[in-house]
């Protein structure tokens, strides 16, 4: 029996990594194995830093309800504490946005727990 070989579903596998590299620089874009290298590379990255991204969002938040407690003589450890003791169930995410957008509104939260 003579060998077979599915050279239509390698050249879409093929095809699919390309267009994946779209956009890139130099060989990366037009050569197989260097384009196979640099998006299993890129995928990687997306993978860890979809995480990431999530820890910066975090720590972002946590400096701009610093920043806002501190103008009203609190730090960030202890009116998070208070919050918690007043059973105020706000997170930070929202905490950052009244800090920025709405210092009356952070005003009242803080002038509550203290």
């Amino acid at each position: 029996m003579p060998r077979s070989l599915n050279s239509v579903a390698s050249r879409a596998r093929r095809k699919k990594i390309l267009k994946q590299a779209k956009g890139f620089f130099g060989r990366r874009k037009n050569v197989w194995t260097v384009a196979k290298n640099a998006i299993d590379k890129a995928m990687l990255y997306a993978y860890r830093d979809r995480k990431v991204k999530k820890r910066n969002f975090r720590s972002l938040w946590i400096n701009r309800i610093n920043a806002g407690t501190r103008i009203h003589g609190l730090s960030y450890s202890v009116f998070i504490g208070k919050l918690k003791s007043h059973n105020i169930l706000l997170n930070r995410k929202v905490l950052a946005d009244l800090a920025m957008n709405n210092p009356n509104a952070f005003k009242a939260i803080v002038e509550k727990v203290k």
